[in-house]
């Protein structure tokens, strides 16, 4: 089965950036999608990016697009989380997680994988 490893989380000052990466051990096959999400204490989850592992197409919460990005590196079964520009605003704890593609690429109800999460904190 496929386990998820996220890794690249910090404390920042508003203005700076951070790489996040998901290591995903086993195969994820060319059909699934991995997305990014984030749930700030006392906060629902959000889904922040998502990205398809075939042929890359990408998904953005508009509260993050600009300044994030997603990719992904098939042959080594990564996929990363540019996030730039950071804001007090985005500190959350950051999950990686993977599922079948379908609808609603930023529901988390559509991701049966979840990593632990790293921790992003951004001060002002």
């Amino acid at each position: 089965q496929v386990q998820l490893v996220e890794s690249g989380g910090g404390s920042v000052q508003a203005g700076g950036s951070l790489r996040l990466s998901c290591a995903a051990s086993g195969y994820a096959g060319k059909n699934m999608r991995v997305a990014w999400f984030r749930q700030a204490p006392g906060e629902e989850r959000e889904g922040v990016a998502a990205i398809n592992l075939g042929i890359g197409t990408t998904f953005y919460a508009d509260s993050v697009k600009e300044r994030f990005t997603i990719s992904r590196d098939n042959d080594k079964n990564m996929v990363y989380l540019q996030m730039n520009n950071l804001e007090p605003e985005d500190t959350a704890m950051y999950y990686c997680a993977t599922g079948l593609i379908g609808w609603g690429p930023l529901n988390a109800d559509n991701y049966k994988l979840w990593g632990q999460g790293t921790q992003v904190t951004v001060s002002s």
